[in-house]
């Protein structure tokens, strides 16, 4: 206890200094490198988007009643700055769609969401929203990135809850501008996507080749061909 103070009254011996302008040479530039940051104006805007965010109160189906418990105090959505449910879309910006989707449903889904704030996000919580589930039939999308976009996938039948805040966590990330490599990436298996197999499920290497261009960062694209 005595050290804090003993540096808490350093600390204001020196902002004494520096409103006086005693503060010059090495004292002065230590300062003002202590207190100052620099960054870009989008750096910031990112970064209060990914601390604020206002989930739309939606929900679909069961997965709904694990979405519930995040606003409850053993999860606490609110340590993010998410615990804001709006009832209205045009108080959102982030959906989560808590269930399967049926084609009736997806419409209205679908004019939920163009009706959300912009820059907006979604977040398809558990297997019937991000691939149909178990139902695989005629009345059940499968998977609610065929209408619309959906940014973060979150397995599970249904999804704990703490699997849906790592999802938001990661949601977070790529609001920020940072985010998470897929698993393609990871383990370096590009060219395993469904459009790039043959009929026996083997990828060419041809679409290996055009898969591994797609997912490259722009900076170590090759130039094309003149």
């Amino acid at each position: 206890m005595e050290v804090e103070r003993e540096s808490l009254r350093a600390r204001q011996l020196r902002a004494r200094d520096l409103l006086r302008g005693d503060l010059e040479g090495r004292d002065l530039d230590e300062y003002v490198e202590e207190r100052l940051l620099t960054t870009t104006l989008e750096n910031v805007l990112n970064w209060g988007r990914s601390n604020a965010l206002f989930p739309m109160t939606f929900g679909l189906a069961c997965c709904a009643i694990e979405m519930m418990s995040m606003v409850t105090s053993r999860y606490d959505i609110a340590r993010f700055g998410a615990e804001a449910f709006r009832a209205s879309p045009r108080q959102a910006d982030m959906m989560i769609l808590s269930g399967r989707v049926s084609v009736k449903m997806a419409p209205v889904v679908r004019r939920v969401y163009d009706q959300m704030l912009e820059p907006k996000w979604v977040i398809a919580m558990g297997a019937c929203s991000s691939s149909g589930g178990m139902f695989a039939n005629y009345a059940v999308v499968q998977g609610a990135d065929k209408f619309m976009p959906v940014d973060i996938h979150v397995p599970g039948c249904p999804p704990r809850p703490e699997a849906l805040l790592h999802g938001f966590n990661k949601l977070q990330r790529l609001v920020k501008g940072q985010p998470d490599l897929g698993w393609r990436e990871r383990y370096n298996a590009s060219g395993t996507e469904e459009w790039a197999r043959f009929e026996s499920g083997k990828p060419t290497p041809e679409a290996i080749e055009r898969a591994a261009r797609a997912v490259a960062p722009k900076h170590t694209q090759e130039p094309p061909d003149a």
